[in-house]
């Protein structure tokens, strides 16, 4: 301990040595206080320096007007994505198209009109592809450190204008802001954290085993950028959605072309603009990361691109079939996030209050719009009227609305959940649930179309509970994708995991339980990509897990290390490990013209016995029949 306080405070001591003059003083003593203070300015600048090439770069992106809670516009009777062509005066006042399409974008929570987008048609669609490609050989370029300061530089500017970002996300989709910044913002950060403190680690160089007979090689596998990569994303979250893909793809080197939604190109056009900014203050160029927005009669321009080299695809199962067999004209790897039915099951003797809260977020987050939302309760018999009676309770007490309809009180309107993005699936919905009733399950709360008194939208459906369905029945097998609590009875655990895994989906899954051991070996039992313990869609949060399903949920993973190596060719080098000493060359006996057919397979033979064999004595006849077929 003397030894370690006399090397922490030996310069200190120096310096009052000199300055005392006193005779113990030595050159030494001045040279350890000159390393020292050398050493720690040396190490100053470095630091300087590297704050200054890797530090975030803030960056400015002008606010859509839209978001301003105050903003006004005109009201669309029966707003969808074709009412320019029932109002033509919704289209810009500078119409001329060249014949494209026009797609209405509207605020589904006010059916406000936001505006009026030019979809891309074939050749435009190939122009973007082509700029890209070609922005995407000088990025490929950049440095793991350079890509890092812009995904810093994204970070800095998400955080920072997290409320702007969550205004503009519940403009378009009508989600309230608690349900934006939990889905939106909070897992976008965690996507950008986790590419900055892992994902160079993720595609880095890697050094693999070898075995006996290569051990004077060096096996290795590197990971290069694809080239230009697409990404087909949902409407259910605009920002991320968008924003994952996109950070993904640049950060493994590659070009994306990004074909949003029709139902919110509006706020995906602003957000991507964000990424434009960033890169251009960066010193990049932007037409690294393109957007596509058509309708789906156009998408084939993408999908069977021979630039594209991965498609990544989120959305219903329908489409996503297509994709698959658009992509198969070149032979394009795809990644598919198909629907889901994900299943909660709750084990005997769950505390069901301690609980409840975790399952009201898991199915009314985002009015039931989310691919891993809780669409079946499977609970035990005995506690199943306990638990129908705490769901109906809360669910009926669910308030509807817009945070950005105007209020007296503010913007901020005190709403549980938001509208929906359409109403196209209302009469599936409804028709769902009355054949439900039919087959002798419980409708108390809910049921049908939300006609809201306050807000002008038409895309509110009803907080509903369906109790005691048939696991085998329509409802209990089709995703809804909307706010519906569907509860089914079960009566040993056997039966319950036979009826989570009923359904032709498998993406998700929770388990809730008093002993966790027995939620694990339930877990393990689930046809799923993903199962949370005793919570809900937390494996998300953790950018470090792979995200995917199987079955009709579809295939492949995005997220993690899997995801982003997903993004690139992986390449796999060998090399002489002491290429001075030791090379491959052919044996004689084995070189062409074969001369002696006996002699070259007793020495390849000779040569698997020893390399193989089971046993010592066996591997050592194998050396002794090489040796002979040597001479």
């Amino acid at each position: 301990m003397h030894s370690l306080f006399y090397v922490l405070f030996h310069p200190l001591n120096t310096l009052n040595l000199w300055l005392e003059d006193d005779p113990n003083a030595s050159i030494v003593d001045v040279l350890y206080l000159f390393t020292t203070f050398s050493a720690f300015g040396i190490w100053l600048v470095f630091d300087r320096y590297q704050k200054a090439v890797n530090s975030a770069v803030p960056f400015r992106h002008p606010a859509p007007e839209a978001a301003d809670p105050n903003w006004n516009s005109r009201v669309i009777p029966n707003a969808n994505l074709r009412s320019h062509l029932q109002m033509p005066d919704l289209l810009p006042l500078q119409f001329g198209g060249g014949g494209r399409d026009y797609i209405t974008c509207c605020d589904p929570a006010n059916s406000l009109h936001l505006t009026s987008a030019l979809a891309d048609d074939a050749r435009s669609i190939e122009g973007k592809i082509k700029r890209a490609k070609n922005a995407q050989v000088k990025w490929c370029e950049t440095s793991f450190g350079e890509r890092r300061r812009v995904m810093r530089s994204l970070l800095k500017w998400l955080v920072e204008n997290q409320e702007l970002c969550v205004r503009v996300v519940c403009r378009d989709s009508g989600k309230t802001m608690v349900d934006a910044a939990l889905g939106e913002i909070l897992t976008t950060c965690s996507k950008l954290e986790w590419l900055i403190n892992h994902g160079e680690r993720a595609l880095q160089t890697e050094t693999r085993y070898s075995n006996l007979m290569m051990s004077y090689k060096k096996s290795q596998v590197i990971y290069e950028p694809k080239g230009v990569v697409s990404a087909i994303v949902s409407w259910n979250y605009p920002l991320h959605n968008a924003w994952s893909p996109i950070i993904a793809s640049i950060f493994a080197g590659n070009a994306i072309v990004l074909k949003a939604s029709e139902h919110v190109i509006w706020s995906t056009e602003w957000f991507v603009g964000a990424i434009h900014k960033c890169l251009e203050v960066l010193g990049y160029d932007a037409d690294v990361v393109q957007t596509v927005c058509c309708w789906p009669d156009q998408a084939e321009a993408l999908t069977k691109s021979p630039l594209i080299k991965h498609i990544t695809f989120i959305g219903s199962e329908e489409v996503g079939r297509k994709v698959a067999m658009a992509a198969t004209e070149h032979l394009t790897p795809v990644t598919l996030e198909l629907g889901g039915k994900d299943p909660a099951i709750i084990l005997p003797d769950t505390d069901l209050r301690k609980w409840s809260s975790i399952w009201m977020r898991g199915i009314f987050q985002n009015s039931g719009q989310n691919c891993i939302g809780i669409e079946r309760l499977i609970v035990h018999s005995e506690q199943y009227d306990e638990l129908y009676d705490i769901l109906t309770d809360r669910v009926a007490k669910l308030r509807f609305g817009s945070v950005l309809a105007p209020t007296r009180e503010g913007y901020i309107n005190t709403v549980d959940c938001g509208s929906m993005i359409s109403n196209d699936r209302f009469e599936v919905l409804e028709e769902l649930i009355f054949q439900a009733q039919e087959d002798g399950a419980r409708v108390d709360v809910g049921g049908k179309e939300l006609l809201h008194t306050s807000c002008e939208g038409r895309s509110y459906f009803q907080a509903t509970v369906v109790g005691d369905a048939d696991p085998k029945s329509r409802i209990a097998q089709m995703e809804l994708f909307a706010p519906i609590a569907l509860l089914i009875k079960y009566d040993d655990i056997d039966d319950a995991i036979t009826i989570a895994n009923g359904t032709r989906y498998g993406l998700g899954a929770s388990v809730f339980g008093p002993h966790q051991d027995l939620c694990i070996e339930v877990a393990k039992e689930l046809h799923c990509g993903m199962v949370s313990v005793n919570d809900f869609g937390v494996f998300y949060l953790n950018q470090d897990l792979p995200f995917g399903g199987t079955k009709s949920s579809g295939y492949g993973r995005f997220g993690g290390p899997e995801g982003l190596r997903a993004l690139t060719n992986p390449k796999a080098i060998v090399t002489d490990r002491w290429p001075s000493f030791v090379q491959t060359s052919i044996p004689k006996v084995l070189d062409y013209p074969i001369r002696s057919l006996v002699r070259s397979w007793d020495f390849v033979h000779g040569l698997i016995m020893l390399l193989y064999a089971d046993g010592y004595r066996a591997r050592f006849n194998g050396l002794v029949q090489l040796t002979k077929a040597c001479r």
